[in-house]
């Protein structure tokens, strides 16, 4: 695979580049540069996080990326996830990567690192303290957003630690691409403008598109503040499809979606089409009865969606179609959490958290 390649694929990740020349010498001076995403343990996970981030890595890990997945476990302490309480995060987190386990994510170039390993090491909290020193509160302040909090005086100081570590952790986890969606855009633009401060070379930022929620207040926003706003939300439980969701859980979300017949934009049927399903089968069946037109066959998210806006196929085609594959994707992982002894007593656990945030 030549460069040019590669960067078609890592492009295909990004709904933001930052920036596509810095991406192109990177491949050219390391044959496997190190990417990184992070995720806070907390609840159950949803499909965003599960399915489609597995997706997304086996895209980058494709083209000769090595992967590291962050358990930011003393991230969600700061963040008052299972109100603080930092073994309860840590079970969490073990339950997270039995889901990854699940679902084809590229185990061979994916390594699972925890951030409480990361602080034992002084240098890290070196390296948190000069982050520090090179940057404004104000500035720091206004990444409240990453943690799903708004800017404000009054939140804990915890809210200027934790931008800070997120930092670090590009550093101490030698990443030279930082893989997270839009709504940590704020930290990597951090992270670019202080590390020339100190020595260190900008990451290049690949921000993922983060999945629309299937039901979502309309808003007048507009940018990427918007599109974290419509976001999936695990507070909202019918907003999210879960990685262990029974058949009739997808059903009845899928029946309640957000999708206005004829209009692409901000449809969340249509993305789950586009970001999972096309990704996963080379032709997707519609089936109808005969009286509707009959069956319809895709081999391409773009067929479909001609199709949508023309009026051939409706909401409620979709819907059923939709919830017939996601149901399918997701019986590996529902099989693992049932036949497999320790990932189904770290869902039982999971489960009887009380989840705070």
């Amino acid at each position: 695979m030549d460069i040019e390649e590669k960067i078609k694929i890592i492009k295909e990740v990004a709904e933001e580049l930052i920036n596509e020349e810095e991406l192109r010498q990177l491949l050219l001076e390391k044959k496997h540069p190190v990417a990184y995403d992070g995720f806070e343990p907390s609840g159950q996970i949803h499909i965003a996080q599960g399915l489609l981030r597995a997706i997304t890595i086996n895209k980058l890990t494709s083209t000769g990326i090595k992967f590291k997945m962050l358990v930011a476990d003393w991230h969600g302490m700061l963040n008052n996830k299972m109100g603080g309480d930092l073994e309860k995060i840590q079970v969490v987190g073990e339950y997270f990567i039995e889901v990854w386990k699940s679902c084809g994510l590229d185990l061979e170039n994916v390594e699972f690192i925890w951030v409480s390993d990361l602080v034992k090491n002084e240098a890290y909290w070196a390296t948190v303290l000069k982050l520090s020193m090179n940057s404004t509160i104000s500035r720091v302040l206004k990444c409240g957003q990453i943690m799903g909090r708004e800017e404000n005086t009054s939140n804990p100081s915890a809210q200027i630690m934790y931008p800070l570590m997120q930092a670090a952790d590009i550093i101490h986890l030698g990443a030279d691409i930082t893989q997270l969606g839009l709504d940590q855009r704020k930290v990597n633009m951090l992270a670019r403008d202080i590390f020339p401060k100190i020595g260190l070379k900008k990451p290049v930022c690949v921000h993922h598109h983060m999945l629309l929620g299937l039901q979502f207040s309309e808003t007048t926003a507009e940018g990427i503040d918007r599109k974290i706003a419509m976001k999936m939300s695990k507070s909202k439980p019918d907003t999210a499809i879960f990685m262990t969701d029974t058949k009739e859980d997808i059903e009845r979300k899928f029946k309640k979606a957000h999708s206005i017949d004829g209009q692409v934009e901000d449809n969340p049927v249509l993305e789950y089409f586009k970001y999972i399903i096309f990704e996963k089968y080379s032709e997707v069946l519609v089936e109808r009865p005969e009286k509707f037109g009959g069956n319809l066959r895709y081999s391409s998210y773009g067929e479909m969606e001609k199709d949508f806006i023309s009026g051939k196929v409706k909401s409620i085609d979709l819907k059923q179609t939709a919830s017939k594959y996601i149901n399918e994707l997701l019986e590996p992982t529902r099989k693992h959490f049932e036949t497999n002894k320790k990932a189904k007593e770290l869902l039982e656990k999971v489960k009887s958290f009380q989840v705070t945030r």
